[in-house]
């Protein structure tokens, strides 16, 4: 009951946060104007330029979905660090102990107020995409519920680790380590640079030790047409989401361990 209190006044904080109302504003900004181009699309269907159309569409989908996903990461991180900084900046962590609450109980309730913002903005990412292909004369073929899951299990590994970071550093620090690992991450998973060969051994751990967040990318799902789906069984799909969520705990419960002996006093 506690956790859940706590996870209510984390996200009702969040609505009433001005700089999360700011960056949503101008990510609708940038979305209508990548919608430019479809505005004129599903006029111009023909049955021998479909195809072609079809290609537009696609791509102008996909880059407001990698866009939107690439914004809830940062959205993801941010709203983890900000939840738990602000209240040991302000000492208001102080007087929620005293109820009493337990340390763990306290972050645990933090990171589900963050899941449950992020769980609002990956349902709007899928509505965003359902409206952009049909602004486009097209249907998107893939399941919602797996649109849904992706983004939500890979927000819940930035989030993790960026309360884990919030433990230790302060809020520009750990956004800062956040994107670093992210950059780092784009550097070791499959189909990146080759590194020189006497740092081979350095880009497989750090391929092991950092999340695989590429396998928890819902563009490998976008499509226009029911055959171009990849074929994904729902125990592929099942393994995939259990290994972010076990890498997600992990974090969160290493998170649970360095708060226990953090001090509480303003910083």
């Amino acid at each position: 009951m506690k956790v859940w209190t706590l996870a209510a006044s984390t996200l009702e904080s969040f609505l009433h946060n001005r700089l999360i109302v700011v960056l949503l504003l101008v990510g609708i900004g940038i979305i209508l104007i990548m919608m430019i181009p479809l505005l004129g699309v599903k006029a111009k269907i023909t049955g021998t330029n479909q195809a072609m159309m079809e290609s537009v569409v696609l791509q102008v989908v996909s880059e407001v979905v990698g866009f939107m996903s690439g914004l809830g990461s940062l959205l993801a991180a941010w709203a983890a660090t900000d939840s738990l900084v602000t209240e040991l900046k302000a000492g208001t962590v102080l007087a929620v102990m005293a109820r009493p609450v337990k340390r763990w109980e306290f972050l645990l309730g933090k990171y589900t107020g963050v899941m449950m913002l992020m769980a609002g903005y990956a349902a709007m990412m899928i509505g965003v995409s359902y409206l952009l292909a049909w602004l486009g004369g097209q249907h998107i073929h893939a399941n919602p519920l797996v649109l849904f899951a992706y983004p939500l299990v890979r927000y819940a590994i930035y989030a993790a680790m960026a309360m884990l970071l919030a433990t230790v550093l302060g809020s520009v620090m750990s956004m800062v380590s956040v994107m670093g690992i992210v950059i780092v991450n784009s550097m070791v998973e499959p189909g990146s640079w080759d590194w020189k060969p006497k740092l081979m051994w350095l880009k497989t751990a750090l391929y092991y030790v950092l999340p695989s967040t590429n396998l928890l990318s819902e563009e490998r799902f976008l499509s226009l047409r029911q055959a171009a789906l990849k074929p994904t069984t729902w125990q592929e799909h099942g393994t995939a989401l259990l290994y972010g969520l076990d890498y997600a705990l992990v974090i969160l419960l290493l998170a649970m361990w360095s708060f226990r002996g953090r001090t509480l006093r303003r910083d």
